[in-house]
């Protein structure tokens, strides 16, 4: 069976301008990066904005286990399947991050037929966006220190200096750092740290920034840190805003590229879903809802993550309003939320599915309380069983949904055909009645309690007095209104990696709050999360190398 890059590496790619054309995009408005991907003018994206809006769906998927559920894969064949179908649609999603790319979950660019190309560029420096985002970010921090050690004119507390470092790669021994050690020419020395570029909130406010004049007032109004007396310092206060919005001005214009089919996919923006906001740039789906008929767009990680911020915070700052939701699921996946180990998942286990699928179902309903109709996307492997498929789809008819087997992974868009059916009627329907899970009015703790309450399914929250404290003077400074972003793993509802199924009554506990002005939203950390990751025992790493040819080899 061929790889996924062996399967991009053979696809015929069209030059990107026939692409672009056929979306509606002319030449001239094209900034080439090579043959077969490019950018789209910001004077181009500011002119369709009189248009009126396509429909928006949203993929999402159930908490991801080591046997794969297909996100990714699911949103290209999906959209793929809508193109076959007639109706013009455009794919959105977000760039990969080189840290899992080089750690654990390889590529990100979908897999099998179902992927956007060309994958190895995607995969790695693409057109250079994080790298402008790690500068930018990183700027800010030099210019930190700089004012510090240059008489310090703001007050601010060097104990109380908030603003990390970044790298876009997974480096544990960063997460706590000592700087600017050996000497006074050297500074002040003081504690610091790296997140990874895609958790630092520069990479959100890119993400949710609608201009380039957006883009700089939300850079300006990011807060490095605190002076004796709790004043905010903020990067407009060090006059950094300004460089650090040149840095982004070329990253900030969308990438387009294409599917092996031909669809346009507009790759741009990468947050993480368990440590950030988890969803594509607002530049590239606005973009994508002004040109074509159907956008489809994911949201990192499971819903409880993904899809809940993707609607409480992306839906909520740009004014999106989806028309219909797709969960991804597989009977492997399922089957391991109902306690199979992954070394025995390809021995037929209906039990085990029927004990899984509470995860599944709880995902759904999750969806439904937004008020957005819901279908899933069964990704099927060659291992499942009838009897297994029946279980699932059993379980969602009892639902009032549909779990609709999908085969875009060997079979390209016709192996989507049924799901692209299904979601083109839900968008017929015009049943999305969408609204965010909390008004802006609730308190900082309340927003935090309603979602560990009604998606995580939390018996309490358990918020220590310090971070209580916290969460009243972000209040008191005027951010009350702010939605939450909460980091927590990805695994489970819970904060415990190894509750897998649909626990309930366990408690939320939050270890840490951090106010992003800029982004416009405060993050609660919750559990054991860090915002950098670490390479695991056996990195993906040390299977990545160059053939005899100079080509990628192990990039799966």
């Amino acid at each position: 069976m061929a790889t996924d890059i062996e399967i991009a590496r053979a696809a015929t790619l069209k030059p990107i301008r026939e692409i672009a054309e056929a979306a509606g995009i002319p030449e001239d408005a094209l900034e080439p990066y090579g043959k077969y991907k490019a950018k789209v003018s910001l004077d181009f994206v500011a002119a369709q904005q009189g248009r009126p809006d396509g429909a928006l769906v949203l993929v999402t998927g159930i908490n991801p286990t080591p046997a794969g559920e297909g996100k990714t894969t699911t949103t290209v064949g999906l959209g793929d399947a809508l193109n076959a179908l007639g109706t013009k649609t455009m794919i959105a999603l977000r760039e990969p991050s080189l840290g899992p790319c080089f750690g654990v979950k390889g590529g990100a660019t979908g897999g099998g037929y179902a992927q956007v190309v060309p994958m190895e560029d995607i995969n790695l420096h693409f057109t250079g966006d994080f790298h402008a985002i790690t500068s930018a970010n990183n700027l800010l921090a030099a210019m930190v220190d700089n004012h510090l050690y240059w008489g310090n004119g703001t007050g601010l507390d060097a104990r109380r200096i908030s603003w990390r470092r970044a790298l876009d790669m997974n480096d544990r021994a960063l997460r706590g750092i000592v700087a600017s050690l050996g000497g006074v020419a050297n500074g002040f020395p003081r504690e610091d740290g790296f997140d990874i570029t895609v958790a630092s909130e520069v990479m959100a406010v890119f993400c949710l920034a609608k201009d380039l004049a957006d883009l700089q007032a939300r850079l300006g109004r990011m807060v490095v840190g605190q002076t004796r007396d709790g004043r905010a310092v903020t990067a407009k206060d060090l006059k950094a805003d300004g460089a650090m919005a040149v840095l982004l001005r070329d990253a900030f214009a969308p990438n387009l590229v294409q599917t092996i089919e031909g669809s346009p996919a507009l790759v741009h923006g990468g947050p993480f879903a368990n440590i950030a906001h988890g969803c594509n740039s607002v530049m590239a789906t606005r973009l994508a809802l002004k040109l074509a008929d159907v956008v489809v767009t994911e949201a990192g990680f499971g819903a409880d993550l993904g899809a809940e911020k993707f609607l409480d915070i992306k839906c909520r700052q740009a004014g999106l309003k989806p028309a219909a939701c797709v969960v991804v699921a597989t009977v492997r996946a399922l089957k391991m939320h109902g306690g199979v180990a992954k070394a025995d998942l390809g021995t037929e286990d209906v039990a085990a599915v029927k004990r899984g699928v509470v995860n599944l179902a709880r995902h759904v309903e999750n969806v439904g309380k937004f008020g957005i109709p819901v279908v899933v996307g069964l990704n099927r492997f060659s291992s499942d069983t009838e009897a297994e498929i029946a279980a699932v789809q059993a379980a969602m008819h009892a639902m009032g949904t549909e779990a609709i087997l999908c085969t875009h992974w060997g079979d390209g868009a016709k192996g989507a055909a049924g799901l692209a059916r299904a979601v083109k009627g839900l968008i017929d329907g015009g049943r999305a009645d969408f609204a965010p899970l909390y008004t802006d009015h609730v308190s900082l703790a309340g927003k935090i309690e309603t979602i560990a309450r009604e998606v995580y399914r939390a018996g309490s929250v358990a918020i220590p007095a310090p971070v209580a404290a916290k969460l009243k003077r972000f209040e008191e400074d005027g951010f009350r209104d702010l939605p939450v972003c909460i980091a927590k793993t990805q695994y489970s509802f819970s904060a415990d990696p190894t509750a897998l199924g649909a626990p309930t009554g366990h408690v939320l506990p939050v270890r840490e709050v951090r106010l992003s002005a800029g982004a416009g939203f405060v993050v609660a950390v919750c559990g054991e999360i860090m915002t950098m990751p670490g390479l695991p025992r056996r990195p993906a790493a040390e299977s990545i190398h160059l053939d005899a040819e100079g080509r990628i080899e192990g990039l799966f």
